[in-house]
């Protein structure tokens, strides 16, 4: 395979929680070797990408700000496009929230000045939460928005709940599904993967270790998808699901073997 665009997916598939996988640190440097630009796309909206980037230069690999692209800058570009200047009431822990304030999104603590909930991930998610959800949506002209559907998330002593978990807690409460996901496989999240790359989708190899939002948003932009076994999704999930990765392997180190 060539191709001049890799995205890939860091929770499950470069990490498990801040440790690599082994074999990853090595196998990422290959394959910038193979391509123009390799793009560090997660789920995880808790981490800033500088953060995540300087995390990565301590494990030696190459990376900038810019090739990070994460759930909470989609959750961000998508508050400016469409709910520019809103009143946005987080619930969502205060990692999310210091980053919607950082990037000028108006944040209020007030649910019934909300124009707009934002829901994600969330470790001291309380009853509270659900009755200040319930205020906010109480005229019901409020627009509800995901940071990311991920239920769970792969670290190195298991699963835990995810941002899906809090807004599927959230959409029960208030008894309307979320307006907008963004973070993995939104197509606004695939449309700024796109760019931050600068090469069309079709020349762009996704790599990560879910179905059903890595590979789900590789296969719908129309990037070569690969699986690798090392995070959530296992065999018998690719035979029993609709979403089908091009490849399947064992870890990020045989991807560089398929780009050889």
């Amino acid at each position: 395979m060539s191709f001049r665009g890799v995205v890939v997916d860091l929770d499950g598939t470069v990490l498990h929680g801040g440790s690599p996988i082994p074999g990853a640190i090595e196998s990422l440097g290959a394959l910038r070797e193979h391509a123009d630009r390799v793009l560090f796309l997660t789920n995880n909206p808790t981490v800033p990408p500088a953060e995540y980037a300087d995390h990565l230069r301590s494990l030696g690999v190459e990376a900038t700000a810019e090739d990070v692209l994460t759930a909470a800058v989609a959750t961000i570009e998508y508050l400016h496009a469409e709910h520019d200047g809103e009143r946005v009431f987080p619930v969502a822990e205060d990692a999310i929230v210091d980053q919607l304030r950082a990037a000028g999104v108006d944040v209020t603590e007030d649910p019934e000045a909300a124009e707009v909930v934002v829901a994600g991930y969330h470790r001291e998610f309380h009853y509270r939460d659900m009755q200040a959800a319930l205020d906010a949506f109480a005229d019901g002209d409020v627009a509800f928005v995901g940071t990311d559907p991920d239920r769970t998330v792969p670290t190195e002593d298991g699963l835990t709940p995810g941002s899906g978990a809090i807004i599927n807690a959230v959409a029960g409460v208030v008894g309307r599904d979320a307006d907008e996901v963004l973070g993995k496989p939104s197509e606004t999240t695939a449309r700024l993967a796109s760019d931050r790359l600068g090469v069309p989708a079709s020349e762009c190899v996704l790599v990560g270790d879910r179905l059903d939002t890595d590979v789900a948003m590789g296969e719908q932009a129309g990037m070569t998808t690969v699986l690798v076994r090392t995070g959530v999704s296992e065999d018998e999930d690719v035979d029993a699901g609709d979403v089908s990765p091009d490849y399947v392997v064992d870890s990020l180190a045989d991807v560089v073997d398929l780009l050889d």
